[in-house]
Order: structure tokens, then C-alpha cells, then sequence
């Protein structure tokens, strides 16, 4: 899952390797549990389509504070 911030307050939750599964929330925790049941209701759908899910390498994205010199 991948979490920004909107311009408009709150999250987007975006799910790189399920095409078109994103959702929002305005706290990050709601957009956490937004994108669960995004996740829940694509799998669904894939399944009652007779489709497999997409299988792509797991990544892991994080983000790291430095200080720059002055």
C-alpha cells in the first residue's frame, strides 16, 4: 500500500499491484482501513470473475528523515 497525502487534507491509498484499487480516508489511520476493505472487495470481484490475482515481486517502501548540512 502506498499512502499520500491529498492537497485536499486527508490520505490516498493507492495498491500498486492491484490496478485501479485505491481509496481515501482523512485520517491515515481511516485510509488504512478504507483501503483494507479496497482490498477485500477487489479480491471478491477478481474471484467472481474467474480471475486470478496479479502476482508481482513484493516491495518494501519506506521513508528516512536525514539532516543536510548547512
Amino acid at each position: 500500500m502506498v499512502f499520500e497525502s491529498a492537497e485536499e487534507g486527508g490520505y490516498i491509498a493507492r495498491v500498486p499491484s492491484l490496478p485501479g484499487c485505491e481509496t481515501q480516508g482523512d485520517t491515515l489511520e481511516e485510509a488504512e482501513e478504507m483501503v483494507k476493505d479496497a482490498i477485500t472487495a477487489y479480491c471478491a470481484s477478481l474471484k467472481r470473475h474467474g480471475e486470478s490475482l496479479p502476482v508481482q515481486p513484493r516491495e518494501v517502501v519506506e521513508s528516512v528523515s536525514i539532516a543536510l548540512p548547512a
